[in-house]
């Protein structure tokens, strides 16, 4: 019984060590792959596709139903797409800048000012939205759709009128439409410091006829992004709908599906999501509407996510105004929450992944970001954040250690009573419990530890790894991106030696502390009988060493300060109980000279 301990730490430490590795560690490196692969694949299926005849598919959608039809890949590269799609508005504020494409009245041309694509300080800004015509086009647009003889209505090919030639959060800029039934179509577009656009559509019916009109909105994407959803993270189509709630699609289940119609609804969003940006439509709230989410595999495959509103009918000399918003930009938790309290937008908090175990995670990015604040440093506020999670877990630590500290006092009484009864195992239980009993010791309490940091873990991980405040985050010395690996690796003397290492062998700085804080942590306790059990604690901390490699530089830095909070309060809590610290004795006797075994 006296190995009970060793045998539940170690049952922990092998289910730790599978979920890390099937769950954190294979699926990162197939993203990985996924993104040195996937924009040559693009480019080389857009290319096939533009060269194959039948891509003619109609921007013209009949009456009644929302446009899905692209027209044909044709432009070289972003600036020939913006040239050849006509008069543009321009777009201007601290955050977005861009235009506005007036053929269509699409927002198909967006770029975060302060999100770059690598850590690298002149690597070039994140492009969200692109114009269709490129192999990526990305765009949002909003129109109308109507019953009998409307005359044309604001659509794909629709040319708008401006009023001006730059958007900004101090000047809106009013779009007009007048179609050849006497319907005049006004749109006021405004934008916020940070991603939201707001869409007011007033209509006038000058025909002489009542007309009866529904209004549109879909967020389109051609191809599949450079990458797809993981277990931890998902990234597709979404929206927050209806009875339904929250719907999350990802691409390869909208490709099966083709298409997925939620009911009704009187509010709520839905849009297109990746890991960091998101581009999602805000119905008006004055009617109700349908929400869809779809894949077209006509011409140039595509993705969609569409609302159309009921029909509202609009009498002779009457006018009807609708007032839609567009987010178009980064997952920022203040802004996304700010949002969601400021505009009366349902659930849209949920625009960010924070998964099953949200009541850990946001609390968890709670503190990281207020501890954040005042250190100025988010590697500063993870160590921060660690002493905490320390601090809140130290009555069950504390508890943990003392009765690991009394086992070992009482160990020669363990010893008396195994070879008391070495004949008769049920006796030696029986006798092992009694004297835990007597002593008040808990055999398994050393177990708990290591399950608290489960959970903690796992929420740490979640925050690198979702988050966009984690993304490009620097820490100190050669840790620019605390999201990332470690980029340094003993195999090339952390960049001494002048060629390039494989991934599997970026073994950095920060892994090999930690694989050491963790090696004198298990080190503390003395070394298990059971010849299996001691190769698996030997082997431990050099696995982990290894694994915990590929993982964000934050989160090998939480282990390893953990490892190293352990091994002080450990140290303590078994000094005070007046239990030796085996840490000297088992580093000595792994470099004393075995005893020859007599023949």
């Amino acid at each position: 019984m006296e190995n009970n301990r060793n045998f539940f730490i170690t049952i922990a430490l092998s289910v730790l060590i599978l979920t890390l590795w099937q769950v954190f560690y294979m699926n990162p490196r197939i993203e990985a792959q996924r993104q040195q692969q996937q924009v040559e694949t693009q480019r080389e299926q857009a290319a096939q596709q533009a060269a194959q005849p039948g891509n003619d598919i109609p921007t013209a959608a009949p009456q009644g139903a929302i446009p899905g039809g692209p027209v044909d890949a044709t432009a070289a590269n972003r600036a020939q797409a913006l040239g050849a799609a006509g008069q543009r508005v321009k777009i201007e504020t601290p955050s977005l800048s861009g235009s506005i494409n007036l053929v269509g009245g699409r927002l198909d041309d967006l770029k975060l000012k302060d999100y770059r694509e690598t850590v690298e300080p002149n690597s070039p800004i994140i492009d969200l939205l692109s114009p269709q015509s490129l192999p990526k086009g990305y765009f949002a647009e909003l129109g109308f759709t109507g019953a009998g003889d409307v005359g044309a209505l604001p659509g794909p090919d629709t040319v708008w009128t401006a009023d001006g030639t730059e958007l900004t959060p101090a000047k809106p800029i009013t779009l007009t439409f007048v179609n050849d039934k006497g319907l005049t179509f006004k749109r006021t577009i405004s934008v916020d410091s940070e991603y939201m656009f707001t869409v007011t559509d007033t209509v006038t019916n000058d025909s002489g006829q009542p007309v009866t009109l529904s209004g549109y909105g879909r967020v389109t994407r051609f191809g599949k992004p450079e990458h797809a959803s993981i277990y931890v993270l998902h990234e597709g189509l979404i929206g927050v709908t209806g009875e339904e709630g929250l719907q999350e699609i990802t691409y390869s289940k909208i490709e099966d599906d083709k298409q997925i119609k939620p009911g009704k609804s009187e509010d709520g969003w839905l849009g297109i999501t990746d890991k960091y940006w998101a581009v999602a439509l805000v119905p008006s709230g004055k009617q109700a509407f349908q929400p869809a989410f779809s894949y077209f595999d006509d011409g140039r495959p595509r993705f969609q996510a569409d609302f159309l509103t009921d029909g509202f009918t609009i009498a002779p000399g009457q006018s009807a105004t609708l007032e839609n918003l567009v987010f178009a930009g980064a997952k920022e938790v203040a802004t996304i929450n700010n949002y969601e309290k400021d505009r009366n937008i349902r659930q849209f908090d949920l625009m960010i992944d924070w998964g099953w175990f949200y009541f850990i995670t946001k609390p968890m990015f709670q503190l990281i970001d207020f501890l954040y604040k005042m250190l100025g440093n988010f590697g500063l506020a993870i160590l921060a954040t660690t002493v905490v999670v320390k601090l809140i877990f130290y009555p069950l630590a504390n508890k943990s250690y003392k009765s690991m500290a009394k086992m070992k006092l009482v160990q020669p009484k363990m010893l008396e009573i195994r070879e008391k009864y070495a004949d008769d195992k049920m006796k030696q239980q029986q006798a092992m419990m009694e004297l835990y009993k007597t002593e008040k010791i808990n055999p398994l309490a050393g177990c708990w530890p290591v399950l608290v940091q489960i959970p903690v873990f796992f929420a740490l991980y979640k925050v690198l790894y979702i988050t966009i405040e984690m993304r490009h985050a620097p820490f100190y010395g050669w840790i620019q991106d605390l999201a990332a690996p470690d980029p340094t690796s003993i195999f090339n003397l952390f960049g001494l030696l002048p060629f390039a290492v494989p991934a599997f062998l970026m073994i950095g700085v920060w892994p090999i502390i930690m694989g050491v804080t963790m090696f004198l942590q298990m080190r503390m306790n003395p070394t298990p009988p059971d010849p299996a059990q001691a190769m698996i604690f030997n082997w431990m901390p050099v696995i982990f060493t290894f694994m915990l490699a590929s993982f964000p530089a934050g989160l090998v830095i939480y282990w390893a300060w953990n490892n190293f909070l352990s091994i002080v309060q450990q140290g303590v809590i078994m000094k005070r109980q007046g239990a030796k610290i085996e840490l000297w004795d088992n580093l000595v006797g792994l470099f004393r000279k075995k005893p020859k075994t007599a023949e």
